[in-house]
């Protein structure tokens, strides 16, 4: 009896060593026959002190060391940070709320890391280190690929280049492209057609913005505007040229409004809607909410900047060849516009308003020729420098082959 109770005791001894050797080797993973692979699992670190990072949403007017002390940072260390920044080429006078800027903190909540990056293609990273910030400047190389975009207007233009998936400030590169022989404002029609070759930007695999678009055409009406775009040789200024090599670039531009509507048109016998009567209307008046910014259609010189009647704010621009342009009903007048002043195409010289004999917010626009008021609508403005005799080879070969490329990649 005694010895069958000693066996049964070796029985489980045995067993239990037999458990114990089995989960070792599940622990381990280390194989115990002859010639098995020995492949013990990587160690895994935990760390006993962690860090926590946070972004700092950035205000407009911050400073980089105001946003930091916000934050938490020492104005001390925020100061020599801002200092370290500096010396690696960080522009700290021009922090945007876009920007992106963020502290990591060890666990006792003291400083020791920080990355700041104001754009999709430079970012700057400041470590804590005894003797002080240690920065390093980060830059990536943009990827650029040409895409095609093309869609057809229904409502708006906005509206047909968001259906395709592309950005609204894609719609003011192509309007800048033909804005002096295309009034956006006044001729945009349902059914209009448009389609260009685009350079897209890229950080990796991330789209970030646009880069310059190389060709493009509008369909308006059974018109078709063309724009090229090409740098001659030894100018280097990029520009748009239509397929004969006449510069897009006119004297004027269509219109001193980017968006809006003509809500009365130019004309000898129209009804006063004020005065009374039947008068002529020498001028194009474009409806736009009050503050609309208004443009000068071409370079010149300021004869007149405020009230001036009926007229109400107005500002009156002197041109070359004998063309003159008045802007009435203005709710101001830009700072830097005034009488004697020299202004260029494009600049915003004042703001829509109701000023004057106005029944509403409008831009009341006028354009005299030779002391003789013209229609803004059809007159003929001074065209635009050609592509240079030296250059016109390059363009004719680059124009057809991006025509070409364009209308087999956005077929309509």
């Amino acid at each position: 009896m005694r010895l069958e109770v000693m066996r049964m005791r070796l029985v489980v001894a045995l067993a239990l060593v037999a458990v114990s050797l089995t989960s070792l080797a599940a622990v381990t993973r280390v194989y115990l026959w002859p010639g098995a692979p020995v492949e013990p699992p990587a160690p895994e670190f935990r760390t006993s002190f962690p860090s926590t990072t946070r972004s700092v949403r950035i205000r407009p007017g911050d400073s980089l060391v105001s946003a930091l002390a916000r934050e938490g940072l020492a104005a001390r260390a925020a100061g020599e940070l801002a200092e370290r920044l500096a010396r690696k080429g960080a522009q700290l006078k021009k922090l945007r709320p876009v920007d992106e800027l963020a502290i990591t903190w060890n666990f006792r909540q003291e400083p020791i890391l920080v990355r700041y990056a104001p754009s999709s293609w430079v970012s700057f990273t400041a470590a804590a280190r005894p003797g002080g910030w240690e920065v390093t400047r980060s830059e990536t190389e943009p990827r650029v690929r040409v895409a095609a975009v093309s869609g057809e207007v229904y409502r708006s233009l906005f509206e047909a280049i968001e259906a395709v998936g592309e950005s609204p400030q894609l719609v003011l590169a192509m309007v800048e492209i033909f804005s002096s022989d295309f009034d956006f404002t006044a001729d945009t029609r349902r059914g209009d057609r448009f389609r260009l070759l685009v350079e897209k930007r890229y950080a990796g695999d991330t789209f970030v913005n646009y880069g310059r678009i190389v060709v493009a055409q509008y369909l308006s009406s059974g018109q078709t505007l063309s724009g090229v775009g090409f740098a001659p040789a030894g100018d280097g200024r990029w520009g748009f040229y239509d397929p004969e090599g006449r510069s897009l670039k006119k004297s004027f531009l269509k219109s001193p409004l980017e968006f809006t509507r003509i809500t009365s048109g130019f004309t000898y016998a129209r009804p006063h809607p004020i005065l009374g009567g039947v008068r002529p209307h020498l001028a194009i008046d474009y409806g736009a909410p009050v503050g609309t910014p208004v443009r000068a259609v071409a370079d010149g010189v300021v004869v007149h900047a405020g009230w001036n009647g009926g007229n109400g704010i107005q500002v009156h621009i002197r041109h070359r060849s004998g063309y003159e342009t008045q802007y009435n009903h203005l709710s101001r007048v830009a700072s830097d516009v005034r009488t004697g002043v020299r202004v260029r195409q494009k600049q915003i010289i004042g703001n829509v308003g109701a000023t004057g004999l106005a029944t509403g917010p409008h831009l009341d626009y006028r354009v005299a020729h030779n002391g003789t008021f013209v229609n803004p609508l059809s007159e003929k403005f001074i065209p635009g420098e050609p592509i240079p005799a030296a250059a016109r080879a390059d363009f004719n070969h680059q124009a057809q082959e991006l025509v070409t490329r364009l209308e087999t990649t956005a077929a309509y």
